[in-house]
Order: structure tokens, then C-alpha cells, then sequence
């Protein structure tokens, strides 16, 4: 049975589930919905993830075709996502399974952004992500 304040008042109907559960009062809580702000929760670790790396990504790739506009901006970025992208697993250590399709997922956004942001023909850039995952949060990988 639903909650009818899960859908006037979220703040105050996760409260009440958070306090049902901490004193053991199950049939009482409102299980279906919150295994869906669970597997809710699961999905936005995905995104986060595939949203930092495809921010590392577009840097790369604009750091490896773009040469003569390296600086300061694109080093800073592509160190800040590598060090969150790591913290981000260390939390979360089964995305790694999950690491192929969150390559490829956030490699399509990085291209867009990439050909939109430099105005370089799409042709220019691999159709694919040209680097391993090691490799992309190598400190000391500068792609040429």
C-alpha cells in the first residue's frame, strides 16, 4: 500500500520511512516505494559516474586534437575528474563490472560535446574510446 504523503510531501514521508525502520515497525513502512528510491539511488551512482568520465573524456579529447589550446583549464579538469572518478569507485566498487557500458555510454556524450565544443569535423575523432580505463585515470597519461 502507498504512502499518500510520498507523493505530497517527499522530505516528510522519507522521515517517516527512515524512522519506521529504524524502530523495526516493517508493516507499517511503505516498502514499495522505498525499494524504488533504493534502486533509485543505485541509478544515480551509475549517471554520476558516466557523467564524470565522459567530462574526463571530452577533455582528453580536446587536450589530444586540439594541441595548441592546452592550458591550465583543461589540466585542472582532467586531474579533478580522474581524482573524483576514483573516489566515486572507491565508494562504489561494483560500478567496475559495470565499466565497459559506462565507457561507452559516456564516450557518445563525449564526442558530441567534443565535436560541438571545437568545431572539428565529426571524422576527426575516433568513433570509439581510443583509451583503456586505466589509461584515462593515469595521472601521468597525457594523450598525444
Amino acid at each position: 500500500m502507498k504512502d499518500v504523503l510520498y507523493e505530497q510531501d517527499f522530505y516528510a514521508w522519507s522521515g517517516k520511512q527512515a524512522a519506521l525502520l529504524r524502530e523495526g515497525r516493517l508493516s507499517e513502512a511503505d516498502i514499495g516505494n522505498i525499494a524504488e528510491e533504493i534502486e533509485s539511488m543505485g541509478k544515480t551512482e551509475k549517471r554520476e559516474l558516466v557523467s564524470r568520465l565522459r567530462v574526463l573524456m571530452l577533455h582528453l579529447l580536446k587536450w589530444r586534437f586540439q594541441p595548441e589550446r592546452q592550458g591550465a583549464s583543461w589540466r585542472t579538469s582532467i586531474m579533478t575528474q580522474r581524482l573524483d572518478i576514483t573516489d566515486h569507485l572507491e565508494d562504489n566498487p561494483s560500478l567496475k563490472s559495470q565499466m565497459d557500458d559506462v565507457i561507452a555510454r559516456a564516450y557518445k556524450g563525449a564526442l558530441l560535446d567534443a565535436i560541438g565544443e571545437t568545431g572539428l569535423p565529426a571524422k576527426t575523432f575516433p568513433q570509439y574510446c581510443p583509451w583503456p580505463f586505466a589509461a584515462m585515470t593515469d595521472a601521468d597519461f597525457w594523450p598525444k
